[in-house]
């Protein structure tokens, strides 16, 4: 009797990943440049919570930003470079994900000698950006209130490891049935030690609590 042979292409896919992320991470060492993965749902509100970033912080840090969509658009890119800041879109082919190696190509695109912290907005998912690991130095997941407040517990890959977690959209609270408690009780099981920031990219409610936090790390980046 035979027996089925099991090939571990996943395993592979990953850990070639992982090796050309190292790779992504050691030329943004090298630039000194501080890099963060923002994922989230698609509707969140992860390019305006780069946009309010950039407003915020023009006068402080000189950002980049690489937008990843899974069609051949540059609107979000538009965007960033109208608010003044240099932007690269990546068009994954449809892929649900950015990954290392689409990271790699669109850096050589920016000015990393000019730049100090390089945004990577990844492809709207909640599943498979959380495989794949960029080169990043920081991981943010970006929640609104909209969503609902039972993300954490259906999609719960996504929330481990993150440093930071943004709820967005709080100035929706008094209209829609969100469990604040429940929802962050939901994220700290997954990540005890997420650093949690509730904002509203509408009112600004929250936001300088966000920058503050970016400002620190960035600052204990170059004194690293």
């Amino acid at each position: 009797m035979t027996t089925a042979t099991t090939v571990p292409v996943v395993e592979e896919i990953l850990s070639a990943n992982d090796s050309l992320a190292a790779q992504n991470q050691a030329r943004l060492n090298e630039a000194c440049v501080l890099g963060m993965n923002i994922m989230a749902s698609p509707g969140a509100g992860k390019t305006s919570v780069i946009l309010r970033t950039i407003e915020a912080l023009k006068d402080e840090l000189q950002l980049g930003v690489v937008e990843g969509d899974t069609a051949a658009v540059t609107i979000d890119a538009d965007k960033v470079i109208t608010a003044g800041m240099p932007a690269v879109q990546i068009n994954t082919g449809g892929q649900c994900h950015v990954d290392a190696v689409m990271l790699g190509k669109a850096l050589p695109a920016l000015p990393l000698e000019h730049i100090e912290l390089l945004i990577v907005e990844n492809v709207g998912n909640l599943i498979c950006p959380a495989s794949f690991t960029l080169g990043t130095h920081l991981n943010v997941v970006i929640a609104s209130v909209p969503e609902g407040d039972d993300k954490p517990y259906k999609y719960p890959n996504i929330y481990r490891g993150i440093d930071a977690l943004i709820l967005n959209k709080i100035d929706l609270l008094p209209y829609i049935d969100f469990d604040r408690q429940y929802f962050r009780r939901g994220i700290e099981i997954l990540n005890p030690s997420v650093t949690f920031f509730p904002l509203s990219c509408t009112t600004g409610e929250g936001v300088s609590d966000w920058t503050d936090w970016l400002l620190a790390r960035v600052q204990a980046f170059r004194d690293d």
